[in-house]
């Protein structure tokens, strides 16, 4: 049976408002596993009218500003001081998903999968590459070859290229109890500048892209939105249905 999936369209939102309401609907999924672990261990489960149950959600969100860097990130590869951040109106969080440094902004499409991995399969791994194959299929729409580079999460551009390897979008996850948060972010028309103040991902001496520089044109948002919602439904084999 295909998994319904929950969309909703944040608009453009301060990351920490985003990154809170994750979490409330992580949380929400965890409270609904642990109270149907309860009655099962009970063996209640049977006589209970409302069965609790967890549900799947994919929110999209543009960010004004700001750098986020991973659990196990390094803060070397933040080029400048929080201070000097401030003062150019950019937001700095330490943030508790994988992966090093990135960057969020304007005209950047940023997807926030909140789903539990227990109705599709239980690995990381698969997840994150599903999530690359969602991008891939994107890029395919528009005449890009997007691929993988081994043992760098992300979608790249010429990753075999030396001197060449473009990252296109980023990606860094948490689970909880099998519940995902966090997610990707595609570079669509995002001013790139912004990435030369860190080391992005923490991966030295390769570039960033969007979609704009290659394609060489400003590309359409919600035309780019609509082309990941029905990729994400493909691979994940679910169903997106509007948050009621």
């Amino acid at each position: 049976m295909r998994q319904q999936i929950y969309f909703q369209d944040l608009g453009n939102m301060r990351y920490k408002d985003a990154w809170d309401y994750q979490e409330q609907l992580l949380q929400q999924n965890v409270a609904a596993k642990t109270r149907l672990r309860e009655l099962e261990d009970a063996g209640q489960l049977e006589l209970t009218a409302d069965r609790p149950d967890t549900c799947h959600y994919l929110l999209f969100v543009e960010h004004p500003p700001v750098f986020t860097l991973g659990k196990s990130g390094n803060i070397n590869n933040v080029l400048l001081s929080e201070e000097h951040l401030a003062k150019q109106g950019i937001d700095f969080f330490r943030i508790n998903r994988g992966g090093d440094v990135t960057f969020h902004g304007p005209e950047q499409l940023v997807g926030y999968p909140i789903l539990d991995l227990e109705k599709f399969y239980t690995d990381i791994g698969r997840y994150l590459r599903n999530i690359e194959e969602v991008i891939i299929l994107t890029l395919a729409d528009y005449g890009l070859k997007g691929e993988r580079s081994p043992g760098e999460t992300g979608v790249w551009l010429d990753p075999d290229k030396r001197g060449y390897e473009r990252k296109i979008c980023a990606i860094g996850v948490r689970t909880s109890r099998w519940i995902t948060m966090h997610g990707f972010a595609l570079n669509v028309n995002t001013n790139l500048n912004y990435f030369n103040m860190i080391v992005p991902c923490g991966i030295q001496g390769k570039q960033v892209t969007s979609l704009e520089k290659e394609l060489g044109r400003k590309v359409d948002m919600e035309e780019v939105k609509e082309r990941v919602k029905k990729n994400f439904e493909k691979v994940f084999e679910a169903e997106m249905v509007d948050m009621p």
